[in-house]
């Protein structure tokens, strides 16, 4: 049996309940470590779970789960952990697809998500448009502007994710996104939201325009960016609590 896990976005204690009881009587289980990373260490999960971890980076999930993610999970019980939601990344998509083509049982635990995480901010969930991020090679990429101007266009608001490298702690901060999409052609007048922490007991969320927030500090990461569409007059009285 496989299980795929989500453990929430900050620390050892936002697991689920359900989720707590699977890992625990896990005979393996596995941390998908390349996609995000918590505010706590992996020291911290094994003692609260009560098991070893393996932690399992992008060339074990993507090129060598036959070999050990799925083969464990023909004879035993297999954990995967994921930070966040299960399915936050397209990535566990395909493991799970893997895992039913050859004949493993899977179940699913879910969990919170940044996609809905971010409705603290209080802007509307249902009217956000398509989802973007911003890659740390990005000299010639235009996409997520590209992105942000038909959701502007159409009155939804743009989440931003921003890339990450978790394996060398390399965070990119909302300084260096905002400075990207200016250099791409996004007006600096533009109202937007910085993230970071979202998740935590103590999330970092300053709302104002691109030229305010652009010099902000942020301290914690993961970080993002929300770039609002359209306002009704309660979302516009939430960001108010965020102004810079």
């Amino acid at each position: 049996m496989l299980y795929f896990i989500g453990i929430g976005l900050n620390d050892e204690k936002d697991i689920s309940v359900k989720g707590l009881e699977v890992v625990k009587g896990a005979d393996v289980v596995y941390l998908e470590s390349y996609t995000s990373k918590l505010a706590c260490s992996v020291e911290k999960l094994e003692e609260f779970y009560g098991q070893k971890i393996i932690l399992a980076d992008r060339e074990l999930v993507e090129q060598k789960a036959d070999e050990t993610i799925l083969k464990d999970a023909k004879t035993k019980n297999v954990a995967f952990l994921v930070i966040g939601d299960v399915f936050g990344a397209t990535t566990h998509i395909e493991l799970m697809m893997r895992a039913k083509k050859d004949g493993i049982k899977v179940k699913i635990i879910h969990n919170a998500s940044i996609l809905s995480a971010v409705g603290v901010v209080g802007l509307e969930l249902y009217k956000y448009g398509k989802v973007t991020s911003i890659p740390f090679e990005n000299k010639d990429v235009r996409a997520p502007v590209e992105v942000v101007l038909e959701n502007q266009k159409n009155g939804l608001h743009s989440l931003v994710l921003l890339d990450l490298r978790p394996e060398q702690d390399k965070f990119m901060t909302i300084n260096t996104a905002l400075e990207f999409l200016v250099e791409k052609g996004l007006d600096s007048e533009l109202s937007v939201v910085g993230c970071a922490g979202i998740g935590s007991d103590a999330p970092e969320i300053r709302f104002g325009k691109i030229k305010e927030i652009i010099s902000a500090e942020f301290t914690k990461f993961p970080q993002c960016l929300i770039i609002p569409g359209k306002l009704h007059f309660m979302e516009e009285e939430a960001l108010e609590f965020w102004k810079q």
